[in-house]
């Protein structure tokens, strides 16, 4: 579960202690293409207001519009389809050939929210099994490779989702690069951390809204955070002392990325002191870096790009391999967050 989707549960918890009647609804099936895929939400308040998303498009006029008539989910959830005809699907606004599957669930004390909200504040991965027929809901421990599961038969309809913490990214340094990169990721819903002990960096950090800035030494708060496989890491400062003691740890960890900056000969040097430390040589492999894509960028934002496309490109299981990846013999390779004197925005080199 994202933190758009967190928001989304959120927002109907907060509707429903304020009295409003909430209907849920969840994408659990498509055919052809779809503009959002299966396990998206929506939640649709008595008097109209909506929060998340089920297509982008004309769905949610009118099923607002449905639900005001009171032709919605008025006491147990039931399905709807759009883009059953090729004029519906025009109607609507799907894509050539898209049909869409809702399930849209009255909410109640019953349907647990606050249950699963709170177990995806513990990092726990739960699945919700929700019984079209006579509503229960109930709520388990989700098993590797769970995903959205939509089930018809004699014995009726049920809908499984699978609701887990939310992304999270963790930069050692507070330097210019850390800036572009914690806006971008946050843009892509991480929650995001950057952490420097060093107060000369705090003091001209530009606060970022959804990033907490720390001053904790980076070893002691990666530990802290516990990092699951939700989480990534990387090191920008260049310094031994604070990159080396995150990585050391960070490597250990479930976290799905991480990574450092640098060259391939500082981060040659880094594996090589890494290995003195009790890291194995399956966690040192492990390590990205020269972090990021090798999309040739030079200026900080371009750095920050080219490393969040590499945490995208490993977080969704994307093939890496070919020139995009390959850092032999690029001059981009040396490329830090520092500013190159007299030529602001522009990275320096550095092995």
């Amino acid at each position: 579960m994202n933190s758009m989707d967190v928001e989304v549960l959120r927002t109907a918890m907060d509707w429903m202690n304020r009295g409003h009647r909430v209907v849920m609804g969840t994408v659990v099936r498509t055919w052809g293409s779809s503009p959002r895929p299966p396990g998206s939400l929506m939640v649709i308040r008595d008097d109209g207001q909506v929060a998340g998303s089920l297509s982008g498009g004309c769905i949610e006029d009118d099923l607002i519009s449905r639900l005001q008539r009171g032709e919605l989910a008025p006491r147990l959830p039931m399905t709807t389809l759009y883009g059953a005809t090729a004029e519906e699907a025009q109607r609507f606004g799907l894509p050539c050939g898209g049909s869409v599957l809702i399930v849209l669930e009255p909410l109640s004390a019953g349907s647990l929210l606050r249950e699963l909200l709170a177990a995806v504040e513990r990092h726990e991965v739960v699945r919700r099994r929700l019984e079209l027929a006579t509503g229960v809901v109930t709520l388990a421990k989700a098993a590797e490779g769970d995903r959205v599961r939509w089930t018809e038969s004699d014995a009726g309809q049920t809908l499984e989702t699978v609701h887990g913490p939310r992304l999270r990214l963790l930069v050692i340094g507070a330097g210019q690069l850390s800036r572009y990169l914690a806006a971008m990721a946050v843009m892509l819903d991480y929650r995001v951390t950057v952490c420097d002990p060093r107060s000369e960096y705090h003091e001209g950090w530009q606060a970022i809204e959804g990033v907490l800035l720390s001053r904790a030494m980076p070893d002691d708060l990666v530990l802290a955070m516990n990092l699951d496989a939700h989480s990534a890491v990387v090191a920008v400062t260049h310094d031994p002392k604070l990159d080396d003691l995150a990585l050391m740890e960070a490597l250990k960890t479930p976290a799905f990325y991480v990574g450092a900056l640098g060259s391939r000969r500082s981060n040659d040097a880094r594996r090589a002191r890494l290995m003195e430390f009790e890291v194995s040589q399956a966690e040192v492999d492990a390590l990205r870096g020269p972090v990021g894509l090798n999309l040739g960028g030079r200026t900080p934002p371009e750095i920050a790009l080219a490393i969040v496309a590499e945490m995208t490109a490993v977080r969704r299981g994307a093939a890496l391999d070919g020139s995009l990846v390959d850092w032999s013999g690029s001059a981009t390779e040396c490329l830090t967050s520092t500013p190159r004197a007299g030529r602001p925005g522009l990275a320096a080199r550095s092995d």
